[in-house]
């Protein structure tokens, strides 16, 4: 049985280019500053890879793995009622860099990818980047329109607050 297909094309797009936004799509780019230096980048790429940040966001996660990984099925539930399935297309964990993109599955509101990147620049500093290309998918989310796209944007910041408070905390959780 082969795996369910992804609902948009170029699956992985985001990972050449972040800002990548294909024509009929929305494009989403969002930086936050999460501190400075190894340690942080190391909190920020282990929260992001194991989950730890979206679940300190309050959504549900329900994944194949611990751990994200190419080909991974993820399925994120918001306020407990929106099911929104995904699969993992591409991961980073590199010295300065981690993090990973999903697309989406049939049933999730939206279509397109969205990437979480931490990465560490040359002066130490450790930044969040939350990179999408969307459409609506169910009627509720075309219908949603800006508003839609709106909580997008509230939710990538979002996760940059989080992270940052789970990077800044002396024990780690």
């Amino acid at each position: 049985m082969s795996p369910v297909p992804f609902t948009y094309e170029p699956v992985g797009a985001t990972r050449d280019e972040l800002a990548f936004c294909p024509p009929g799509f929305h494009p989403m780019l969002v930086r936050t500053r999460i501190g400075e230096g190894q340690e942080v980048f190391r909190r920020a790429a282990e929260a992001v890879l194991t989950w730890e940040m979206h679940r300190a966001l309050g959504v549900g996660i329900d994944a194949d793995a611990d751990r994200a990984a190419p080909g991974v099925d993820v399925t994120v539930t918001l306020a407990g009622l929106i099911k929104a399935p995904c699969r993992i297309v591409w991961t980073v964990e590199e010295s300065r860099r981690a993090g990973w993109a999903y697309g989406t599955l049939r049933g999730h509101p939206e279509c397109g990818e969205e990437a979480f990147i931490v990465d560490r620049t040359g002066d130490g500093t450790v930044w969040l980047t939350t990179a999408a290309f969307s459409r609506g998918q169910k009627w509720y989310a075309k219908a949603g329109g800006p508003a839609t796209r709106g909580l997008q944007h509230a939710y990538a910041r979002r996760c940059g607050t989080v992270l940052r408070k789970l990077c800044a905390r002396p024990d780690g959780h």
